[in-house]
């Protein structure tokens, strides 16, 4: 009997994020050490106070409203204004059972061209497919972290102008861990408005900025961006799947739409978890220090392994914000090339098979399929261990703080000069 399989999905395949970690987690089962540099999870716990907000609201089992709870949605509308300056209210928010949901239901109802810069997130362009959108990647430099630049953006729109589009810019960057500065952004803010493009923002790593010093290019180009982000990545709570879409009032007839789609596909959000969340909204002076402690600890791993990688010839952007890397082993191209490597598939079977280390191929990201390059995400250390050691000894190094990740980013050097 054929199966009668909508083609959008046909040749739809897992996104590469979890099959790497599945993977992982497969080979350690079966005795095999394994550096999990491949997925993209936070290493630290969730702020004790807001776990134990979710233990005294374990019995809310009510069916909440589908934009979210309102004293939640107020909450984040007040993070968004203290953080990033954002002029929003709880009529501007929408709750979702993590962001990655929200972002399929406006690709679902938006009808217009979605713009990716290259590379990007593994999700994006996937997303586009299941909701039979037309896509285009944009070329980025590496000289600029493999971020958007507004030349490129402005030159790939004036070959068709009134074309409703939408752009999904992230930063800091997945995979390159760069980000954009406040002239980028106007850059781009500018030329956004210039052609009438809907900017959704994904802004998930904005507070693991290493230096906390993120901007949102909704300051710049207010009535045309929507910001994503959630509790996933600057909360730990990545498995609690709870993100946040904040529209501009000029975006509010979208907003109502994605609530209609809503109602008929998920409903609501976990009732628990969505008054958790309220109180990692508000923050205060434990879940700042949370903060503070996250960014040195990422910043100072991030900066060692690019060091590392550098010196065997590794190339990466400039580490800023997030949990990755984006080694370029190009210069090692005629040695893999002998070694029948010459994809970034090939690349990282065979640093998983030869040294243990899981990294994810930059094919799975957009990039070409002979780019001989990886997303690496140093993670996988203990992060309440860590977090307890640079209060003690604010000096610690990354040695001391991420033992298993240096010692891969090791591996990986090695690897290279066999």
């Amino acid at each position: 009997m054929s199966q009668p399989i909508n083609t959008n999905i046909t040749n739809l395949k897992p996104s590469a994020t979890l099959v790497i970690n599945e993977r992982s987690n497969d080979l350690v089962a079966a005795g095999k050490k394994v550096y999990k540099l491949g997925f993209g999870q936070s290493p630290f716990p969730v702020p004790q106070v807001v776990v134990d907000a979710l233990k005294d609201n374990a019995h809310q089992k009510d069916y909440l409203p589908v934009r979210g709870l309102y004293a939640l949605r107020e909450a984040v509308a007040n993070y968004h204004q203290r953080k990033f300056g954002l002029d929003t209210s709880a009529e501007d928010v929408l709750i979702g059972p993590g962001s990655k949901e929200l972002l399929f239901l406006t690709q679902m109802i938006y009808q217009g061209e979605l713009l990716l810069p290259q590379p990007s997130w593994v999700s994006y362009e996937p997303q586009a497919h299941l909701a039979n959108k037309g896509h285009h990647w944009l070329t980025t430099k590496v000289e600029n972290g493999y971020m958007l630049d507004g030349a490129t953006l402005d030159n790939y729109c004036n070959h068709q102008v009134d074309v409703p589009r939408i752009l999904i810019l992230n930063y800091p960057s997945n995979p390159a861990g760069s980000s954009l500065s406040i002239a980028q952004l106007q850059e781009l803010a500018t030329v956004a408005r210039k052609h009438k493009i809907l900017i959704l923002s994904d802004e998930i790593y904005g507070d693991v900025d290493h230096k906390g010093q993120h901007e949102s290019i909704a300051k710049y180009y207010p009535e045309g961006t929507i910001v994503r982000s959630g509790l996933s990545k600057w909360c730990g709570a990545g498995g609690w799947r709870l993100g946040t879409f904040v529209f501009p009032k000029e975006l509010r007839w979208l907003l109502d739409k994605m609530a209609v789609v809503a109602s008929e596909t998920f409903t609501t959000t976990s009732a628990p978890i969505q008054y958790a969340a309220v109180k990692a909204y508000e923050g205060g002076l434990e879940i700042e220090e949370y903060l503070k402690h996250s960014r040195i600890i990422l910043q100072r791993v991030a900066q060692a392994s690019a060091e590392i990688l550098g010196q065997h010839k590794i190339d990466t952007p400039k580490p800023k914000g997030g949990f990755y890397l984006m080694p370029d082993f190009n210069y090692y191209k005629a040695t893999l090339q002998a070694k029948n490597i010459t994809n970034s598939i090939q690349l990282s079977e065979s640093l998983l098979e030869e040294t243990g280390v899981a990294l994810l191929p930059l094919n799975a990201f957009g990039m070409p399929d002979d780019f001989l390059g990886v997303r690496l995400s140093y993670v996988d250390f203990d992060g309440t261990k860590a977090l307890q050691m640079i209060k003690e000894n604010p000096n610690a190094t990354a040695e001391e703080l991420a033992p298993k990740v240096m010692e891969g980013i090791r591996l990986i050097g090695e690897w290279v000069t066999r």
